[in-house]
């Protein structure tokens, strides 16, 4: 279920958790109805976990928009592109959900990211963006945010439980090696050299 360009989510089994498990990477999104585990570390990018308790559907998304940093005539046509992208990420998370057997209308969104931890990334604060971006389209979508940790300078591990909606939060003051910085990085260098996403028309019943 990975967005096109880039490779499937990791499916494994995870020990500590004693469930299967899946690892999510910038661009990838997840959704299910089974008892599993959707785990992803986020730096710059935002997650939004999805879920209707209900129906003990949920998932998640791994996002990061292009950034704004244009001439100030360009100003309003990159920032809608960038706009484009992110509702595109939502969007497709949404009608996976419904699919499944979601209501729009029950899902809760707990959401993470946004953090100050990729040097290259502080002069247009990309964090500052996406988190911003999130809780703006939840918001105009009437999903309520059940739980947030947004922004900062830390990095984060995410822990999301689909089926009941919990989640366990890891925050990453320290980071032992540059994983974080170079994927996300990279990822930010393929938004910026292909075209933004379709739109997506949204599953109704």
């Amino acid at each position: 279920m990975a967005t096109p360009n880039f490779e499937l989510p990791i499916n494994y089994y995870d020990k500590r958790f004693s469930r299967e498990a899946v690892k999510l990477l910038p661009g990838q999104y997840f959704a299910t109805s089974q008892d599993k585990m959707l785990v992803t570390v986020l730096g710059s990018c935002v997650a939004a976990c999805l879920f209707d308790p209900h129906a003990g559907v949920g998932g998640m998304n791994h996002f990061m928009l292009p950034t704004v940093n244009k001439l100030a005539g360009e100003f309003e046509q990159v920032q809608g592109m960038a706009a484009k992208y992110g509702v595109h990420a939502m969007e497709i998370l949404i009608n996976e959900l419904v699919k499944l057997g979601a209501k729009k209308e029950r899902l809760n969104a707990k959401v993470f990211g946004g953090g100050k931890v990729v040097p290259t990334f502080v002069q247009n604060d990309v964090g500052k963006f996406n988190a911003e971006f999130v809780m703006q389209f939840l918001e105009i979508e009437g999903i309520p945010i059940v739980a947030s940790d947004l922004c900062d300078i830390y990095a984060r591990k995410v822990y999301f439980f689909p089926r009941n909606g919990n989640v366990l939060m890891k925050r990453i003051y320290e980071l032992n090696n540059a994983t974080i910085i170079e994927r996300e990085s990279q990822h930010r260098w393929e938004l910026s050299n292909q075209a933004p996403s379709g739109s997506i028309d949204l599953f109704e019943e």
